[in-house]
């Protein structure tokens, strides 16, 4: 049956008052088999409502091609939460945030030079429209409005925070209206006048995102939204830790706490994040301020639930809060969820990349470098060869428009390691060279930054040029690797010591659960269990351990294959039934 929801002096769900009791969760973050648990977690703590981005480019990983189906299956995850009785926000913007590679926007974007993230490029906004005409018809009857549990729609993210152009809020308003979207639509802006200014269109409810200082920034918000009610679309509760930032961040869980009732009291709510999830993959976002700053594997955000779905203190401290304002019911947890540690694991195997190059990648042969957008690529890695033809010392080297950490070989010897701001320096070397030695740079995109200017300036790989000793080297093979492909791998091609290289791992399960990786004396790289790529790991942390959920097991023999760039490969991993947080 169809029903209402009405924006006031309050919330109004057919026809009556109703406070928004919301809790992020990210359907994209963790995998189907415990969605269901996520959500019954979530109402017990006396929550009504559970709120989600859509990131585009797990949708349209490449132009034309539409996904759907399982981590991506955004309908039944919206129709799971009906079943439990929840209301859903949705947050369908092309650009998202979220920590999130490129905050949410497809890599195939930075393929087009006319193109401006973000803007009214007409580009880019046609892009976006033909997006919407495949996602929003699938949203659309999932509103409250057509008998669904969809309460409320977003446009756009923190725009005010970012630029000021109008005509882009208003195109984005329009197309969701023009494709079947009825119910109220919100931005959400960190709560600043000339932020919510920037960031505010007619049509679409104005909220605010923050982390502390309730009354005050209700007080900033009160001012756009006059008698209407107020809502904190992003109650910050922890924070996402980057690699080498010293530690897991944690919140201060008293102040939060008083800061959850004031918001209660005073108005609406959606904890950011209930339970944060994994960045599975290569999805990880970077930040970039004084320096390029990539997340961890871990999406764990100190939030309410862990990464790994265990009760936290946060959460009984909420939900004692919450009881003051709402029945908290009694639910009855159906997944059944185990933990094992399946205890330490000798290699089986090992390959060289550079003996495998030839079943992973085809070479495209140009006379400059390219990116990896150029190339059609997305995510992972890209290796660039070139032989010596004229040098007979490489006295220095400089790369030129690289991101975002490159390893540099000749032949076989290992030449530098460049990260970051390093790579806009030239470097000496004094390295004796012969004709026809083959200089290899190993670029790995690191995740792009999903926040700020620097978001049209994401191209990975090399864009620019390799300069030696002084003159710019041409005629270049580049190999796209997106390492989507390993079980194209042959074992039997050799291995060299101390160079990137794959390493085949096998355990026997008698039964499943979740389980916890380390890689103790490992350097830097990532790991694909049965297939599913769970993420990256880095020596200089935070995070020590990977989470691997038990739907990605099975019962009997299991596969684990490690790309490991460093040439630091103890040959041994070890699986905990804890994970180490920092």
């Amino acid at each position: 049956m169809a029903g209402t929801f009405e924006i006031k002096d309050t919330f109004y769900l057919n026809g009556k008052p109703f406070q928004i009791l919301s809790g992020s969760i990210h359907y994209f973050r963790i995998v189907p088999e415990y969605w269901r648990d996520r959500l019954e977690k979530l109402k017990s703590m006396g929550l009504n409502t559970v709120e989600t981005y859509i990131p585009w480019n797990v949708h349209e990983p490449r132009k034309g091609e539409f996904r759907f189906e399982g981590m991506a299956d955004v309908v039944r995850f919206v129709e799971l939460a009906g079943e439990l009785g929840l209301y859903v926000i949705l947050r369908p913007s092309p650009y998202i945030c979220a920590e999130w590679e490129f905050g949410g926007l497809p890599a195939w974007l930075l393929g087009q030079e006319e193109l401006q993230v973000r803007s009214t490029s007409p580009v880019f906004l046609q892009h976006v429209r033909e997006y919407y005409q495949v996602l929003l018809p699938k949203l659309a009857p999932l509103q409250i409005t057509e008998g669904g549990n969809v309460i409320l729609m977003q446009i756009e993210n923190e725009y005010g925070h970012f630029a000021d152009d109008p005509e882009y809020m208003e195109d984005l308003r329009d197309m969701m209206r023009e494709n079947g979207i009825t119910v109220p639509l919100i931005t959400s802006d960190d709560p600043r006048e000339e932020s919510l200014g920037a960031g505010s269109v007619a049509g679409a409810y104005p909220t605010g995102n923050f982390g502390s200082r309730t009354r005050e920034r209700f007080q900033i918000l009160k001012k756009f939204t006059g008698d209407g009610p107020l809502m904190c679309a992003e109650f910050w509760v922890g924070w996402f830790d980057h690699w080498g930032n010293g530690g897991h961040m944690r919140g201060d869980l008293e102040k939060s706490a008083a800061d959850l009732e004031d918001m209660l009291r005073l108005g609406h709510v959606n904890i950011y994040m209930f339970i944060g999830g994994t960045n599975f993959g290569f999805m990880n976002g970077s930040n970039y301020y004084d320096e390029l700053t990539p997340d961890v594997t871990s999406y764990d955000y100190d939030a309410v639930l862990t990464e790994a779905g265990d009760f936290t203190p946060k959460y009984f401290r909420y939900r004692e809060i919450v009881r003051k304002f709402a029945p908290v019911p009694e639910v009855t947890f159906s997944t059944r969820i185990a933990r094992k540690a399946y205890g330490r694991v000798a290699v089986k195997e090992k390959v060289g990349l550079m003996e495998s190059l030839e079943l992973l990648s085809a070479p495209v042969e140009s006379a400059a470098p390219r990116s990896m957008e150029r190339l059609g690529q997305n995510y992972g890695y890209i290796l660039y060869t070139s032989p010596i033809r004229h040098e007979r010392t490489l006295e220095r080297i400089r790369l030129w428009k690289a991101n975002d950490r490159a390893n540099l070989f000749l032949d076989d010897k290992r030449l530098l390691n460049l990260y970051d701001r390093e790579l806009l320096e030239e470097h000496p070397l004094e390295e004796e060279a012969r004709e026809g030695q083959e200089l290899r740079i190993l670029v790995e995109n690191m995740g792009r930054v999903n926040f700020g200017p620097r978001m049209n300036d994401q191209r990975k790989g090399i864009d620019g040029a390799v300069q030696i000793n002084g003159h710019i080297h041409t005629h270049w093979k580049q190999y796209p690797l997106p390492l989507d492909n390993l079980e194209a791998l042959d074992y039997g091609r050799g291995y060299t010591e101390g160079m990137p290289a794959f390493y085949r791992f096998e355990w026997e399960a008698e039964e499943t659960g979740d389980t916890f990786l380390e890689l103790p004396g490992w350097g830097k790289g990532c790991v694909f269990v049965n297939g599913f790529h769970i993420g990256r790991f880095w020596e200089i942390g935070p995070q020590k351990r990977l989470y691997i959920p038990a739907p990605l097991l099975k019962k009997g023999r299991n596969e684990v294959v490690v790309f490991e760039t460093e040439g630091k490969a103890p040959g041994e991993i070890v699986f905990h039934d804890e994970p180490d947080v920092g």
